[in-house]
Formats: C-alpha cells, sequence, structure tokens
C-alpha cells in the first residue's frame, strides 16, 4: 500500500492484507539502505495470523518517496505520522538494526502509542568506523562489500542459503547496490551519532525482546548489555552461529522468536 505521510509517498508491504483498525498491529522497520523485502518472511507470516503489517521503505528508501531522515530521533517521531496516515492507533515495532535504535526511541517517546518492541541485532552505542563512513560518503562500492562481509557469520559467505542456488551475500549486496546515492551514509551517521539509547531503554514501559546473533561484528552481543540491563521487561534469544544479517541467516529462527513474543 501507498500513504502519505508527512507530505510524502510512503511505501507498506501489508502481506496483501487491507488494513483493519480492529485488529493487533505490527510495523517492520529496516536498517541501513535496506527496504521493506528484508522481513519478507516474518512481515507475510504475521500478515496472514490476524494481524495489520506495515513493513515500511522508510523515506528515501525503497519505493518510498522524499530524502532519507538524518537521525534517528527524526525517523522515531515520523513512526507516529506513519500509524495516524494509516488508521492505526497503537503497533508494535519490530527494527533491524538502525530500525532497532528507532522502535526503541519511538518506545520511549509514544507510550501510548507503542505496545511491545522487537529490537534484532541492536547495539548501543552502534559505532560506525570513519573508514566505512568515508566510503559511503564518497558512494564508494567498497562500503557496500564491507558491511555484507561483516553483517554474515563465516560459514554463511559461501553458502549456507535455505533457497538452492541463492548466495546470501550477492543477495545484500544488489539490494544494497539499488538504494539511492547517499542514503548509506545519512544511515550509519543516524546510527553512529545516536547517544540517547541507554535512556530511551530506561524510559521504556512496554516489553521488550532482544534477538542477538551470537557472530554479529555490526552489533557484537556484548554491546547489547546496557540494553538489557536498562529495559524493565525484556526477553533476550540469541542466535548461535548467526551473523548481523539475521533474517537472511536464519528466517525461521526469527520468526519464531517474534511469534512468541508478539
Amino acid at each position: 500500500m501507498r500513504a502519505q505521510v508527512g507530505g510524502g509517498e510512503v511505501y507498506c508491504y501489508t502481506g496483501t492484507r487491507p488494513i483493519d483498525p480492529s485488529r493487533p498491529s505490527v510495523v517492520f522497520v529496516h536498517g541501513a539502505a535496506n527496504d521493506h523485502s528484508v522481513f519478507a518472511l516474518q512481515s507475510r507470516y504475521f500478515a496472514h495470523h490476524g494481524r495489520n503489517v506495515l513493513a515500511v521503505d522508510l523515506p528515501g528508501h525503497g519505493r518510498s518517496a522524499g530524502a532519507p531522515l538524518d537521525s534517528v530521533e527524526a525517523i522515531a517521531d515520523w513512526i507516529p505520522q506513519l500509524l495516524d496516515a494509516t488508521g492505526i492507533r497503537e503497533a508494535a515495532l519490530a527494527g533491524h538494526s538502525l530500525g532497532a535504535l528507532v522502535a526503541l526511541e519511538a518506545a520511549s517517546r509514544f507510550p501510548s502509542r507503542i505496545s511491545r518492541i522487537a529490537l534484532l541485532g541492536p547495539a548501543v552505542p552502534m559505532t560506525v568506523s570513519e573508514a566505512l563512513l568515508d566510503a559511503a560518503r564518497a558512494d564508494d562500492h567498497v562500503a557496500f562489500e564491507l558491511i555484507a562481509g561483516w553483517s554474515h557469520s563465516a560459514g554463511k559467505q559461501l553458502g549456507g542459503n535455505p533457497v538452492p542456488g541463492m548466495w546470501m551475500m550477492g543477495t545484500a549486496l544488489r539490494l544494497m547496490e539499488r538504494s539511492r546515492p547517499g542514503a548509506l551514509h545519512v544511515d550509519l551517521r543516524a546510527c553512529n551519532d545516536y547517544a540517547n539509547g541507554i535512556a530511551a531503554a530506561a524510559a521504556v514501559r512496554c516489553p521488550g525482546l532482544l534477538i542477538v546473533g551470537a557472530r554479529d561484528l555490526m552489533a557484537p552481543p556484548k554491546a547489547v548489555q546496557g540494553l538489557v540491563d536498562a529495559l524493565a521487561e525484556k526477553r533476550v534469544v540469541t542466535l548461535p552461529d548467526c551473523g548481523h544479517a539475521m533474517m537472511a541467516e536464519q528466517p525461521d529462527a526469527v520468526l519464531d522468536a517474534l511469534a512468541a513474543f508478539l
């Protein structure tokens, strides 16, 4: 579906189901230089099991118009506008990487609109190396290559895709390659500059789920402990032998964790 949000047209995947305000809702928020398609399995499952689903393309990403929003706080403030535009009063948020920070900040700012948060591949702080930021600023393809390499565990970089003949690394590269010039740098800078994570976690009053990849190099497990300590009500699921690209590496395990939580 397409909706007008904040003066721009936004695309959301709904699992081909119309929005029904009487049903519970879940919003999926992707990470840097990604789009709604990274949640293909999870979003479709919930859409076909009694929930409204909005797997959103953030502004300036995928099929959505406009420029990328330049901070976690700006994207978090945009979430209630998305809910208003689609007629949804309250929703659970499931966010990956940058999207996890957005879900965290939105829950702290808008407690009456956010019922639960699932943080996939979170880290606080989510520091980005200057070398990667410089490559992204220059729209150098090496930025995509670095992220693809760091996002996948070693065993999945050559094979391991549950779909025969499909290459995880190649799929990840192609998704980032089709992002708009400059979008990756804006997204990575938003991650790097976000400093409110622990304070936001302490302010969250809804239940939280943290899904952590045991071999995540982009958001190392040790960078999650501060969130675990600060969140009042939380559940932690650690996926063994899994990197940052957890929806690709272990899609069923991610779905199982979300289904049990939501």
